[in-house]
């Protein structure tokens, strides 16, 4: 049996000074796996900066999103012969040290999805705000219940996967609804109600750097929409 191939993979737009922290903090882990940016036509001097610590990049020739920048990179991945992707934050929120967690239980063959959650035991979030940390629970206990399971942190970037998930019909990331904000909850909705995947949450730390007046880039209402709908639409049958 070969090693597993590993593509880590960090969805970026305008994260000049933050993926470079990134792929140094990767490189320093030592964990055995490639790297790419999916860099989603940013102006400033992301690609640059990931080309020159040595990680792969594709740039989109336009803005598209970041369910867009992952679904490039898994892409990319299956496309390239790799067996599981693991989906990191371009904004240096996540710890490369704890790859392990997120990784391990696939590798060791028992899992086919690994969510990582802020809220297990074991788990950590520094930097949060209160309006931040209340409506990031309720979510989860909005998307638990559409699901019909406990998922404790539903809105956590850091996760992994067997790529032989996408032979799975009833997931099809192939379609532009999902570009922006919709493709993460889409993804996890459909692999935490499917009864073919076995999945598991693992505990991870999210770190928040803003100071000062909070920076992010999601625009209040509209954005927040994007990631509730996937598991309205799914849960009423109104999307595939």
């Amino acid at each position: 049996m070969h090693a597993a191939r590993i593509l880590i993979i960090l969805p970026a737009y305008n994260e000049a000074g933050k993926i470079g922290r990134v792929i140094e903090k990767l490189r320093a882990a030592q964990y055995m796996g490639d790297i790419l940016v999916a860099d989603d036509h940013s102006t400033d001097h992301t690609r640059a900066e990931a080309l020159g610590l040595g990680a792969k990049v594709i740039t989109h020739p336009v803005n598209l999103g970041v369910g867009a920048g992952i679904r490039t990179g898994i892409r990319f991945a299956i496309d390239n012969g790799y067996d599981i992707g693991v989906v990191m934050s371009g904004d240096d929120q996540h710890e490369p040290d704890e790859l392990e967690r997120v990784v391990g239980p696939i590798l060791s063959g028992t899992y086919d999805f690994v969510q990582g959650s802020r809220r297990l035991p074991g788990g950590a979030v520094i930097g949060d705000r209160l309006f931040r940390m209340i409506t990031t629970q309720l979510y989860s206990v909005m998307f638990s219940a559409l699901a019909g399971r406990k998922i404790t942190d539903a809105t956590n970037g850091f996760r992994a996967f067997r790529l032989s998930i996408f032979t799975d019909p009833a997931i099809d990331l192939n379609q532009e609804w999902l570009d922006r904000y919709e493709l993460e909850p889409y993804l996890l909705y459909r692999i935490a109600t499917s009864e073919r995947w076995r999945m598991i949450e693992a505990p991870i730390t999210v770190r928040y750097h803003a100071t000062g007046r909070e920076y992010t880039k999601m625009r209040p209402v509209r954005d927040w929409w994007r990631l509730a709908r996937p598991m309205f639409m799914l849960a009423l049958g109104l999307r595939k």
